[in-house]
């Protein structure tokens, strides 16, 4: 029996019990795969950085080829536009976590630790947010202006941000999460290698990783909330949503090594994050409005996609082009 056939629930979703199954049994094998190569403290190589990233890249498309024969066009495309918005907001979470690496001062060699245990915890948060939204949606179509109302707040916030750079350079020190475990227990001076926890002078006490660890972890959350709903705005399919969150957040931690130094020259990769949320917003808005009056258009999904990747190819542009402007200007001064 053909996955797409076995056990599809009534509601319409791609995601049989067979299928479910296996997708998380070959996400466990990956994390144990990705767990195995980081248990070893290394430098990351740009060659092992760039194998692994094509690697994962490759799986998306991979799996949106099958998506087309086993489901038709029409989820193909769903999945691949919702992978589009994901990868993109991971590569935004990919500047946090340069951020908190680079406050902490994590050693090179464990970096890669940290990002295995942000993905991790990542795709369990976005698993329970997952769950939320599906129990929205079946509650009443009044969930999608909810959804529209979060991606509109986290919009403008993340405008204001890059407009202002308020909250670029964010005192990691100060963050609720890190406060209290430094409450809660002692924590030593330095890094042992990927140990968590250690017995320093006769009692346990934590070690600096555990902490950069947990403010991972806490900027998770913030992350969630936007990923979740922008995907639910390009399909309901609980499955679908899942699979593009499950891809985007894949080989995130090789990924980091080769964008390291392209990350920081996209200085307007927010204003694009900003003008993708608010456009999704506003398609969970029409779509809300298109089930109470049907005379209001939707927004078609290869529309979507099409402005989706225009607005990513612009500021990609556009941050190159300040960034040569401003390497000019410095010489020139």
């Amino acid at each position: 029996m053909p996955l797409s056939a076995a056990g599809s629930d009534v509601s319409g979703s791609v995601g049989s019990p067979l299928l479910w199954t296996i997708s998380i049994a070959v996400l466990i094998g990956l994390l144990v795969a990705d767990f195995l190569v980081t248990r070893r403290p290394h430098e990351v190589s740009m060659r092992e950085a760039i194998g692994w990233s094509v690697f994962y890249l490759a799986l998306p498309f991979v799996f949106a080829g099958w998506m087309w024969l086993a489901f038709g066009g029409g989820q193909a495309l769903e999945f691949a536009t919702g992978f589009v918005v994901e990868k993109s907001l991971s590569v935004d979470n990919l500047f946090v976590f340069m951020l908190l690496l680079a406050a902490f001062a994590v050693p090179v060699e464990v970096q890669q630790r940290v990002l295995l245990y942000g993905i991790v915890g990542a795709l369990v948060l976005r698993g329970v947010f997952i769950a939320a939204g599906a129990a929205l949606l079946q509650a009443g179509t009044w969930a999608f202006l909810v959804f529209g109302a979060i991606l509109f707040a986290s919009a403008v916030k993340i405008l204001h941000e890059a407009v202002t750079g308020h909250g670029m350079e964010r005192d990691v020190s100060q963050m609720r999460s890190v406060r209290l475990l430094r409450r809660l227990m002692p924590v030593t001076d330095d890094y042992r290698g990927t140990r968590l926890v250690v017995t320093d002078r006769g009692r346990r006490a934590l070690t600096p990783l555990t902490v950069v660890v947990v403010a991972v972890f806490a900027t998770d959350v913030v992350f969630a909330v936007d990923s979740v709903p922008a995907v639910y705005g390009i399909t309901e399919d609980p499955y679908l949503v899942f699979a593009t969150n499950a891809f985007a957040l894949l080989g995130l931690r090789a990924l980091y090594f080769v964008l390291h130094a392209v990350l920081a020259k996209l200085v307007h990769l927010n204003h694009g994050l900003a003008i993708i949320l608010a456009f999704i917003g506003l398609k969970l808005v029409l779509h809300w409005a298109h089930g109470v009056w049907p005379a209001v258009p939707e927004i078609p999904t290869p529309v979507s996609l099409l402005v989706i990747v225009l607005v990513l190819a612009t500021v990609t542009v556009t941050s190159l082009r300040s960034r040569r402007r401003a390497e000019r200007e410095e010489v020139r001064g």
